[in-house]
């Protein structure tokens, strides 16, 4: 069993009362303002229903949070690393390297194991993933390459269409400029989601840094034949529409039309999976049962790791066998954290 971490009324309650209790072990996100904050900082304190909260400062980050300037909370009182990150602040266009951090004075190691240490990343890793989404924006703009590279920060062409690459799944000239399907980026309390849709269904929803997602992006550009670019349509609107009230407790129901891509098997463990309530979960076993196919839990958990439109067709509902948090493709920080949103619709449900 993984430990089971404070529960998001508990926290809330510690941001509250400025207890320290939990101070370097719990951040606050606020989605009304977009920043992270400590605990115990002094700021008028936000509503509950824009309150996310976070076990690594690493996560915010990740979720495109910004660190409050009034509790500092990347604060380390580490000299080292106070020093580096005033300098990305300074220059957050910069392509830094292990030469640049050496040029400074410091151990390109020592700086590595203190940036894991207190942020979950390394210091290249949190430049370069600055950079690397803000190349990406300019392209969903309708901007050039060669804009979205001077944009993200990279010296040459070839740099950032490896980087976008090992990010995407495919060089940006693998994109029509008059596709049906366009690709761009949805902001949520949890971190930075692709999402992929024409003018009439959502095809694709990830989380910006899924492992998977450079796979599941080149297996849908096959599927539609190419027909695959930058750009925003109407149903992206509408997904972010719907995902922003989710995460502030107005409603967890999505009527988004959705594209599924794959077999009817699958299909009917996905629209299964649509079928389970907000707030409740189930075990493989029991989503099986549920469709009436109780020897087939093998086959239900391979359908539902293969899911590529994430919230939306909510697998994160589905636990271990004794109630534990299993596999998730977006990180098992988020899962928990999908799972505690949703407890508050099933406290709503007369």
């Amino acid at each position: 069993m993984l430990f089971t971490p404070p529960d998001p009324d508990t926290l809330y309650d510690a941001l509250l009362n400025r207890d320290a209790a939990y101070d370097g072990h719990y951040w606050v996100a606020v989605s009304s303002t977009g920043i992270f904050c400590r605990l115990t900082c002094p700021a008028r304190k936000p509503r509950r229903v824009h309150c996310s909260f976070h076990d690594s400062i690493a996560a915010c980050l990740d979720a495109g949070f910004r660190p409050c300037k009034r509790c500092n909370p990347l604060g380390t009182g580490d000299a080292t690393v106070t020093a580096l990150l005033a300098a990305l602040d300074a220059q957050p266009d910069h392509r830094w390297s292990a030469a640049d951090v050496s040029a400074m004075g410091y151990d390109p190691s020592t700086v590595r194991r203190a940036f894991q240490r207190h942020f979950g990343m390394s210091f290249l890793d949190m430049a370069r993933q600055r950079r690397l989404a803000a190349g990406f924006t300019t392209l969903a703009e309708g901007g050039r390459v060669i804009e979205a590279q001077i944009d993200a920060g990279f010296d040459s062409s070839q740099a950032f269409r490896d980087a976008f690459v090992r990010q995407i799944g495919l060089n940006p000239s693998a994109f029509r400029t008059s596709a049906r399907i366009r690709i761009d980026q949805i902001a949520t309390p949890l971190g930075t989601m692709v999402a992929a849709a024409d003018e009439s269904h959502l095809h694709l929803l990830e989380f910006f840094d899924r492992k998977a997602l450079p796979t599941e992006i080149k297996r849908l550009r096959d599927l539609v034949k190419g027909d695959l670019g930058f750009g925003r349509t109407a149903i992206m609107d509408q997904t972010a529409t719907q995902l922003s009230a989710y995460f502030d407790g107005r409603s967890a129901r999505f009527t988004v039309p959705l594209a599924l891509h794959g077999t009817p098997f699958t299909r009917s463990v996905w629209r299964a999976l649509q079928d389970i309530p907000a707030g409740e979960t189930r075990s493989y076993a029991a989503l099986a049962a549920q469709m009436n196919r109780p020897t087939a839990t093998r086959a239900v958990a391979r359908a539902n790791g293969a899911n590529q439109i994430a919230i939306l067709i909510p697998c994160h509902r589905i636990l271990g066998a004794d109630g534990s948090l299993t596999g998730y493709g977006g990180g098992l920080w988020r899962k928990d954290r999908l799972i505690a949103t949703e407890q508050q619709y099933q406290r709503k449900d007369p």
